[in-house]
């Protein structure tokens, strides 16, 4: 499996320029002036990329997921499904296919293994439990798959905002202080019951009027090789974000990008990325 730090080349839905002109100005600026390559996906209706996009299990080889979560049902949202087909063949990617629901911001890597939300067991409402893991394992070539319960009011079921590896022992986890505290003693059973340490990380999604809102977010960053794009949301905790992730991630270069704009609609960088290794 190909994880996060390994990769070297970013693509971004066509529709985000359009939809986002001044914060993609300034994330381009970002990209280029870290020697970061990176691409437009063509005919995209959403920007939210990581979530419909393949896969990548080597630098050849790709899993393209069944889109069509729950949270997208009805004729509205409906419409703003990304057709990944025409993607995968316009880059003429070798997929193969899986008829699980799953989205990509629900899949966080490290090697042999992937943490994922239980909202997956319900988006295969006609498989049990162990089919549902089994088919994971096998399409992901993971031997292990660690999965942390939904937090009360989510209605996305995304692990990528949650919960991210520093390495294949620790975790980086929101600072789930001010949350439901069931909630929060289950996160942290699974953890220690998955023999994973973790570093809490500053989490104020408080001020935001709506649950959807990913303002205040942190562990949503965008990592590839040698650089980390660190979401900022001009809020207090940012300089001590900033100061953590550069002690936790020697030698790689953390660049901060304001993304209270994107965050409004509910995702912030690892959420527009489709990372790849070339």
């Amino acid at each position: 499996m190909i994880i996060d730090k390994e990769t070297n080349f970013l693509y971004l839905a066509d529709c985000l320029p359009i939809k986002f002109p001044v914060f993609f100005k300034e994330f381009e600026k970002a990209i280029l002036s870290s020697g970061i390559k990176f691409d437009l996906l063509p005919k995209t209706t959403d920007i939210w990329a990581v979530d419909y996009m393949p896969f990548q299990l080597d630098t050849n080889r790709f899993v393209k997921f069944k889109y069509n979560p729950s949270y997208l049902a009805g004729d509205k949202w409906q419409k703003t499904i990304t057709n990944t087909e025409f993607i995968c063949n316009h880059y003429k990617l070798d997929c193969k296919t899986s008829n699980l629901v799953v989205d990509g911001g629900n899949i966080v890597k490290e090697k042999n293994k992937v943490i994922m939300c239980d909202q997956v067991f319900r988006e295969n409402p006609l498989l049990s439990k162990q089919e549902v893991i089994s088919e994971l394992k096998d399409t992901l070539e993971v031997e292990e798959i660690i999965f942390r319960p939904k937090e009360p009011g989510d209605s996305i079921g995304h692990a990528d905002g949650m919960i991210r590896f520093l390495n294949s022992k620790t975790a980086l986890i929101n600072n789930l202080t001010k949350a439901n505290k069931k909630f929060r003693n289950d996160f942290h059973a699974v953890l220690k019951n998955a023999n994973l340490d973790f570093i809490e990380i500053p989490y104020n999604p408080y001020g935001n009027k709506k649950y959807i809102q990913a303002n205040g977010i942190y562990n949503n960053y965008l990592q590839l090789d040698g650089v980390i794009f660190l979401a900022v949301f001009d809020l207090p905790e940012d300089n001590d974000v900033i100061k953590l992730f550069e002690s936790l991630f020697t030698g790689v270069k953390i660049v901060p990008v304001m993304s209270n704009d994107i965050a409004n609609e509910g995702g912030v960088l690892n959420c527009i990325s489709w990372n790849i290794k070339k």
